[in-house]
């Protein structure tokens, strides 16, 4: 069985590893990177089973990155999931209403987040 492919666009390194060595370690593969166009980019050249977005990054909001993801024919198909520091009601909502199927604190235990990326990909 083929590995389910993950893009993870976060610009924080030390969140970036932490998260890229628990989903290998579930077997997924992934692919990083530390910023949205980036991004963007890979997500339309490598077709993502999954992206997991950060939504502070250093070139463009990352909830402006989840509409243009949503909102790309090619794309709109993939589950986005929110993984951010910004844990409050309005940027939960925001990110709602910008097309996210998740939203992650990162303070919410690897467990929980490894459960919710694996309930997104059965969807």
């Amino acid at each position: 069985m083929q590995s389910a492919k993950i893009l993870i666009i976060e610009d924080n390194e030390a969140s970036l590893k932490l998260l890229d060595a628990h989903l290998k370690k579930a077997g997924y593969t992934t692919v990083t990177v530390q910023n949205g166009y980036d991004g963007l980019n890979i997500a339309r050249q490598e077709k993502p089973d999954l992206i997991v977005l950060d939504l502070m990054l250093p070139d463009i909001d990352g909830h402006k990155l989840c509409y243009m993801i949503k909102f790309d024919k090619k794309l709109s198909h993939i589950p986005v999931a929110i993984w951010t520091s910004r844990d409050s009601e309005d940027v939960a909502d925001l990110a709602k209403n910008c097309g996210a199927d998740a939203f992650v604190a990162k303070t919410t235990r690897i467990p929980i987040v490894m459960d919710i990326i694996a309930s997104l990909l059965r969807k």
